[in-house]
């Protein structure tokens, strides 16, 4: 399984429900809390290619996007193939 990255805020329901979905299917995931440490929220922007708003989520080297990005890729069958990549 492809490591999952995510940028988060503990402020943020979106953030919550990214990580109840992936925490669901079993998948582990590394948290980058950009509250915490605002230093990481310029390296988000980055890998992000711009994207200011949390959460942010990476598996391996590709950036699924947002939360709403997140389920989208789910219900179309394609996030199972891409965690099992």
């Amino acid at each position: 399984m492809k490591p999952v990255e995510i940028y988060t805020s503990p402020l943020c329901g979106f953030c919550h429900a990214a990580k109840r979905l992936l925490s669901q299917k079993g998948v582990s995931f590394s948290e980058i809390d950009v509250l915490a440490d605002p230093d990481r929220k310029a390296e988000m922007i980055t890998r992000a290619n711009g994207g200011r708003t949390v959460p942010q989520i990476f598996v391996g080297d590709i950036h699924v996007g947002g939360c709403d990005d997140l389920y989208a890729m789910d219900r179309a069958g394609k996030l199972d193939p891409l965690l099992a990549a």
